[in-house]
């Protein structure tokens, strides 16, 4: 069963809608603890400012669950957007500590080393280039794309834990991940075909023990 994580922030029906629609029944939305304990995976989505994001997720009741079932059983998480920001230490964001499941800080874009005519936030496809192999990324289809909605993006304190970047003025780090833990800057609910793959090597995924 997978659990998508409702801390009253994202939207989390569209995930549900794309696992279902790639043949994944067995996946629920819940705030309950018990769905967190039994769940056999997790996705952490998320949009909006890191502050009030990391604020609902610490109280509400399924937090100490949450680590728990992470660090110590070591279940797969995936985080989307500002739910794979919320797995680091911080943000410019904000002056909340984040989970802290992965050694690192999330910085806001930096203007001047932006071409003119470029925005933020950074909204539209991107292209994607793998960092290191990861199973998120395996057989996607040609050309891989990804629909981001974004102005701060993840720096981890080790390199080797980034999975994927893309280039906005610069290159910039899309895909985080450590042992059982991944996040993504995009949003694969909404990059068809794409994120579709994606999503589907996720929960295909056996886990450290399984590879």
């Amino acid at each position: 069963m997978v659990t998508i994580i409702d801390y009253n922030i994202g939207n989390l029906t569209s995930i549900r809608n794309m696992l279902i629609k790639i043949g994944h029944s067995e996946v629920r939305i819940s705030k309950e603890t018990a769905d967190i304990e039994s769940a056999s995976k997790l996705i952490l989505p998320g949009v909006g400012h890191f502050d009030y994001g990391m604020q609902q997720l610490r109280n509400a009741p399924f937090f100490e669950a949450l680590n728990r079932r992470v660090l110590t059983d070591k279940i797969p998480v995936l985080g989307i957007c500002l739910g794979a920001q919320l797995l680091l230490d911080g943000s410019e964001e904000g002056e909340e500590k984040g989970l802290g499941w992965i050694e690192g800080k999330c910085k806001r874009f930096d203007i001047s080393r932006l071409d003119e005519g470029l925005k933020i936030p950074h909204m539209g496809w991107g292209d994607i280039k793998p960092l290191k192999e990861s199973m998120l990324l395996k057989d996607l289809p040609e050309d891989p794309r990804f629909y981001f909605v974004h102005t701060y993006h993840m720096e981890c304190t080790n390199p080797a834990h980034h999975s994927i970047e893309s280039v906005h003025g610069y290159p910039f780090i899309a895909g985080v991940e450590k042992d059982n833990i991944f996040g993504v800057q995009f949003h694969p609910e909404k990059s068809h075909k794409y994120g579709m793959k994606l999503l589907k090597n996720f929960v295909d995924y056996q886990g450290i023990s399984g590879g």
